[in-house]
C-alpha cells in the first residue's frame, strides 16, 4: 500500500583533497587514527567470498532482494550471487565500462554506464534494453514498482517503464554552482513515490507517475563565503522507516522529518560525505572526520559518540542487529555496539571499503574497491 495514500495530506577523496587545497593548515581531524587492539563480543565469521572487479575511481554500492545480492564492477561485469553461499547465479559482461550500479528488484537489474547510457537486464541476466541519459551517472539506480530511475551527476532524475525503456518523466534539479561529485541514492515511498535528495540541501517526495513533487524542503542551508564553503549537498540514500525519513548533508545538518507532509521532526548541525542509517528507532551516521554517532530516530537525542577511527574514511553505516557496521580505508569492518558504541567485533577484508555494508537475508554484505565481494555472518 502507498505511504502517500495511506495517510491523509570515491567521492571521499574528492571531498578531502578539495577542501584541503583550499585550508591553509593540515587538520589534525584528517589523520588517520591507529587502531587499537579490541576484546571481541561478537563472532563475525566469513562464509564465503569471491571476485566482481575492480571499482576504479567509482563507487559501487551492492543491492539485496531476498537471499540474492547483485553488484558490479568498472570493467562491465555485473553478477547476481546467493547471498548464503556465496554460489554464482549469473553473470554478464556488458560491452562497456561501468560508472554506477546496482539496482534491482529481482525481475529488472540496472547499471549506469561511463557513456551516459543505462543498462537493464532481465532475471536471466541478458540484456533487455539500454537507454541514453545523456549524463554522468554516478548513483545506483534504484528498480521497483514497474519503474527504473536514474538520477545523474546534475541532480536531474529521469524515469523510464521497466519493462520496454520508455521515458516517462525527468524531475529537473536546481542549477547548484559547485556539489560533490558523489552518489547519492533514492528511496522507494510506497508503490507511488520516491525520496531523494539533491545538491543544495534539498529533499523531495516525487510523484512516481507524473514527476511532480509532493514536497520538498531543505535539509540545511549553505554557508559560508566560498563556493566550496557553501557546497552543501545531501549525501547518500535518505532512509525512511513507518511514516518518517531522515536525511543528511554535507555542511549541513543531520534531520528527520514527516515523510507524509514533509515538515521536520528534529534537526541536528551535522557534516557528513557518506550518509546514513536506519533500523526502528535508532539513527546512525558517520561525519566527515569519520566520527560515528548514534541518535535516537525519533526525538534526535544523542545516544554515543566514537572517535576512535576519526581519519579513516568510513563507509556509510549499516546497522545490523545489535551493532553498527563501518568499513575503512585500509579494509577493515568494524563492528560498533548499538547499545554502547565500544567496538565489539573487527575484521580484515582485501581492500578498502567506500560502499555502504548491506544485508541479505542473514548474510552482511561488503564490496571493496579491489574488486572482492565478501559475505560474513555474525552471531
Amino acid at each position: 500500500m502507498s505511504l502517500f495514500k495511506r495517510f491523509p495530506a570515491l567521492f571521499v577523496l574528492f571531498t578531502l583533497t578539495l577542501l584541503g587545497a583550499c585550508s591553509t593548515s593540515k587538520d589534525a581531524r584528517r589523520i588517520p587514527t591507529s587502531l587499537t587492539n579490541i576484546k571481541p563480543e561478537l563472532e563475525v565469521q566469513q562464509v564465503w567470498s569471491t571476485h566482481v572487479g575492480i571499482t576504479e575511481q567509482y563507487l559501487f554500492q551492492p543491492t539485496a532482494v531476498g537471499e540474492a545480492v547483485y553488484a558490479a564492477a568498472a570493467n562491465g561485469t555485473v553478477v547476481k550471487i546467493n547471498a548464503d553461499n556465496g554460489r554464482e547465479i549469473w553473470r554478464k559482461k556488458l560491452p562497456v565500462a561501468l560508472s554506477a550500479g546496482v539496482g534491482s528488484d529481482g525481475e529488472l537489474t540496472a547499471v549506469g554506464g561511463k557513456d551516459g547510457y543505462i543498462y537493464v537486464l532481465n532475471a536471466q541476466g541478458e540484456l533487455l534494453w539500454k537507454a541514453d541519459v545523456k549524463r554522468e551517472i554516478l548513483s545506483a539506480p534504484l528498480v521497483g514498482n514497474g519503474f527504473v530511475l536514474v538520477r545523474t551527476g546534475d541532480g536531474n532524475i529521469t524515469a523510464f517503464n521497466g519493462s520496454n525503456g520508455e521515458q516517462k518523466w525527468v524531475f529537473h534539479n536546481r542549477s547548484i554552482p559547485l556539489n560533490l561529485r558523489a552518489p547519492n541514492g533514492m528511496t522507494f515511498a510506497g508503490e507511488d513515490a520516491i525520496i531523494a535528495g539533491f545538491p543544495g540541501g534539498a529533499l523531495a517526495a516525487i510523484n512516481l507517475a507524473t514527476g511532480d513533487a509532493y514536497w520538498q524542503i531543505p535539509v540545511s542551508y549553505p554557508t559560508g563565503v566560498t563556493e566550496v564553503e557553501r557546497i552543501n549537498d545531501v549525501v547518500g540514500t535518505p532512509t525512511l522507516v513507518g511514516r518518517e525519513t531522515c536525511a543528511v548533508t554535507f555542511q549541513g545538518r543531520i534531520a528527520c522529518f514527516d515523510a507524509q507532509a514533509g515538515q521536520a521532526i528534529w534537526e541536528h548541525p551535522f557534516s557528513s560525505y557518506g550518509g546514513l542509517a536506519q533500523a526502528e528507532a535508532v539513527l546512525a551516521a558517520v561525519n566527515e572526520w569519520s566520527a560515528v554517532s548514534l541518535y535516537d530516530a525519533t526525538t534526535g537525542r544523542l545516544y554515543w559518540q566514537n572517535t576512535k577511527l576519526q581519519g579513516r574514511n568510513l563507509s556509510a553505516p549499516a546497522i545490523i542487529g545489535a551493532a553498527v557496521v563501518v568499513g575503512d580505508y585500509k579494509g577493515f569492518l568494524h563492528f560498533l555496539s548499538v547499545a554502547t558504541g565500544d567496538f565489539v567485533a573487527r575484521l580484515k577484508t582485501s581492500g578498502a571499503i567506500t560502499a555502504q555494508p548491506i544485508l541479505a537475508g542473514q548474510t552482511l554484505i561488503v564490496q571493496t574497491q579491489n574488486g572482492r565481494l565478501y559475505g560474513f555472518r555474525p552471531r
